[in-house]
């Protein structure tokens, strides 16, 4: 395995593609993971409440929003990447059983050595694939399950279907949460298809994100929130337009017209999401 430092940056081959750790020159002890150039994680070693990605925040939001303050919840994380949610859930909700599934080994063990997460027994992070890792787990013993998975910036074809939504809401307690993040730029097909797909087995969503990106104005991330309650449409409202990019959700009758007839993605017909536009993030880095 190929590793080398330049200054302080860390590059590594992992076993999906070439990882890059990238220390944030505007705060001590940040770094930025990247993997073939794109960028995956933003972690703050000595804050871990501190999130630098607007869509992580609307995760963070989401689960902050989803049950009481504090209170410790059982969290499935869907692709791990520097750990960025678990760390903050284990520091804003103690005592919550978390479990992390990471398909990439090797990238598991560059994260583990140069950006170590704290000890927590109740914190596990497991190399296998997500669909795997649903298909093993037993009914209804998560609150929240939290998919943010890609391979080459896009989200693999079999993790977008009604069979592994129907998977992830068997796992989901009655009231839980299954909270996405969907990367998607115009005309929007990957976007509206999971909003269709997810809402045929969990109803009630909502779809939280940039106006121009959910006007299919520009690439960016979607967080999709969906259960078998009515989300907290108000507060992740307040706190989408309070963001330091503020956001807007969509839901009821708008996610209604925002779906626009997309059609249910089955495994027989499902494709990845689209690939961001060339040199997106070049100019981020």
């Amino acid at each position: 395995m190929g590793r080398k430092r330049t200054a302080d940056r860390v590059i590594e081959q992992v076993d999906t593609g070439l990882a890059e750790l990238v220390p944030d020159p505007d705060r001590a002890g940040s770094w930025t993971l990247l993997l073939d150039g794109a960028p995956q994680s933003h972690v703050d070693l000595a804050d871990p409440t501190h999130l630098e990605f607007e869509y992580v925040r609307r995760l963070a939001a989401a689960v902050d929003l989803v049950a009481p303050a504090g209170a410790p919840l059982r969290v499935l994380h869907l692709g791990g990447g520097a750990l960025t949610l678990p760390r903050y859930v284990s520091a804003t909700r103690p005592g919550s059983t978390q479990r992390v599934s990471e398909v990439d080994g090797a990238l598991v063990e560059l994260v583990r050595r140069a950006l170590p997460w704290p000890s927590d027994p109740r914190l596990k992070v497991r190399v296998q694939d997500a669909r795997a890792v649903l298909a093993s787990t037993r009914e209804a013993s998560y609150d929240v399950v939290v998919a943010d998975v890609f391979a080459g910036a896009r989200t693999p074809a079999h993790l977008t279907s009604l069979e592994y939504a129907a998977e992830v809401a068997r796992v989901l307690r009655p009231d839980g949460w299954y909270l996405a993040n969907l990367a998607d730029g115009p005309p929007l097909r990957h976007a509206r298809g999971q909003v269709a797909t997810v809402r045929s087995v969990l109803p009630q969503a909502c779809l939280v994100g940039d106006a121009a990106v959910l006007r299919g104005r520009r690439y960016g991330n979607l967080v999709l929130v969906a259960g078998r309650s009515e989300p907290p449409v108000p507060e992740l409202t307040r706190r989408a337009a309070g963001d330091w990019f503020p956001g807007r959700v969509v839901a009821d009758d708008e996610l209604d017209r925002f779906a626009g007839g997309a059609q249910v993605v089955r495994d027989a017909d499902a494709t990845g999401s689209d690939p961001p536009p060339p040199g997106l993030f070049s100019v981020r880095r």
